[in-house]
């Protein structure tokens, strides 16, 4: 896939990867709720479009934001993994959720509360922190159970 930027502006072309209303969603369900297959993305809050699922995916993978493998159990089934490249973007999504948590709560009440959001309204650095931390450590286990069946 030869990428189309519109311009060279740096802020510009990341939104031209990232600024579909998927893309960072996906990223988030992989990264926060832990989903690593097809069948766990169609399963989510935001029913995402299997056709739409499919092309976000495969444009995720083209420009390195996630890899795909298959499962160690079942090879059929295949795991879509953040690479580094995507799980840098985890200090993005904490500041969009503290964004949203403090100017969108007044209209939008419902946006979850509690244990999570005190722990990212207290202190962003260590809620991101402990994201990327969490997810290696999945990273790890899985790609080192891949690799040793």
């Amino acid at each position: 896939m030869q990428k189309v930027f519109r311009c060279n502006c740096p802020f510009t072309s990341a939104l031209d990867v990232l600024g579909d209303k998927w893309m960072l969603v996906i990223i988030k369900q992989m990264l926060v709720e832990g989903k690593e297959t097809f069948k766990d993305f169609t399963e989510s809050e935001e029913a995402i479009a299997t056709n739409i699922l499919s092309a976000k995916l495969k444009v995720l993978e083209e420009v390195g934001i996630i890899i795909k493998t298959q499962r160690p159990d079942n090879k059929k089934t295949n795991l879509y993994l953040l690479t580094d490249k995507g799980l840098a973007l985890t200090p993005l999504l904490v500041e969009l959720a503290n964004w949203s948590d403090k100017h969108l709560r007044a209209i939008h009440p419902t946006i979850v509360n509690g244990k999570e959001m005190e722990f990212l309204r207290n202190d962003k650095l260590a809620f991101a922190k402990n994201l990327e931390k969490n997810y290696k450590e999945k990273l790890a286990t899985t790609l080192y159970t891949s690799n040793h069946e």
